[in-house]
């Protein structure tokens, strides 16, 4: 009889866990617990990748280096010069972690997407899993196309230089400028779809996202005005920006009326059936 009641909290603990979420909703701890886990594995990810950076680390500097030592080439000196003992270590650290967020990007845009993907409904879910295959291409797409306009961004502010002066750049502030323009073309490639499954978890709204479309161009204008300040490359980084952005809206705008409408439907459905319990 003792060990049937010590069985029997066990056997009560499945059933609860089985249980557990039954309507795609969690308890905070869940929430808590479910996050560390997909960090974990999204970090996990990221060192991994870091790995395979540090074997293409030769090659990916010089790929990286190559508008400032071609632009060195013309009047006007412009070096990348270590300075310190221990730079050229920090700096093959840095872009081994850039390459394993690349590389990984896959694995840590999907744990982003399926810790959403528990507070959608069954219906919905099938679009998320769309989302996934359209974050990675255009995340890799927003860094590819920093990486074209890099040249031109090297050289504009290169050509600010007043006569007689050089450029020798410290690594760390070089490389620093060049990780950080290609994480945010990167990041801004993939908010639109981020933004379109917020709005499927009811957090924001499709007439919300629509009301700031002013302050999305202004700061897609600057972006762009910062990584290409020719006329011709701002509107080649910051329309493909702004027609994601435009369709982020329209897809929010179509979810809105399409939970309207179902939210309608229920209504009716309770309706219908306390009225046809009054009747009975």
């Amino acid at each position: 009889m003792a060990a049937a009641r010590h069985d029997e909290p066990a056997k009560n603990k499945t059933k609860r866990r089985k249980r557990r979420d039954p309507e795609g909703t969690m308890s905070l701890a869940e929430h808590l617990r479910e996050l560390r886990n997909r960090v974990f594995i999204a970090a996990l990810g990221v060192l991994l990748g870091a790995v395979a950076g540090f074997f293409i680390y030769d090659t990916l500097f010089r790929l990286l280096a190559a508008p400032v030592l071609e632009f060195g080439g013309t009047d006007r000196a412009a070096e990348i010069a270590f300075n310190t003992v221990g730079q050229p270590l920090d700096l093959m650290i840095r872009i081994s972690l850039f390459v394993g967020i690349v590389v990984s990007s896959p694995l840590w845009l999907y744990q982003i997407w399926a810790f959403i993907m528990p507070g959608l409904k069954k219906t919905e879910k099938r679009y998320a899993v769309g989302f996934i295959a359209a974050s990675v291409p255009l995340f890799l797409a927003g860094i590819a196309l920093a990486y074209t306009v890099l040249p031109r961004a090297i050289g504009f502010f290169f050509a600010l230089n007043p006569e007689g002066t050089s450029n020798f750049i410290a690594p760390d502030v070089y490389f620093s400028f060049v990780l950080h323009i290609f994480l945010a073309f990167g990041i801004a490639m993939v908010l639109p779809v981020v933004l379109v499954g917020v709005n499927m978890m009811g957090l924001v709204s499709g007439k919300q996202v629509l009301r700031a479309w002013r302050w999305v161009v202004m700061l897609i204008a600057i972006l762009s005005a910062i990584a290409a300040p020719e006329v011709v490359s701002m509107i080649f980084i910051g329309l493909p920006l702004c027609l994601l952005f435009g369709v982020a809206i329209v897809l929010c705008l179509l979810n809105d009326r399409r939970r309207a409408k179902r939210q309608v439907r229920d209504d009716e459905e309770a309706e219908e059936l306390v009225h046809s319990t009054e009747l009975q």
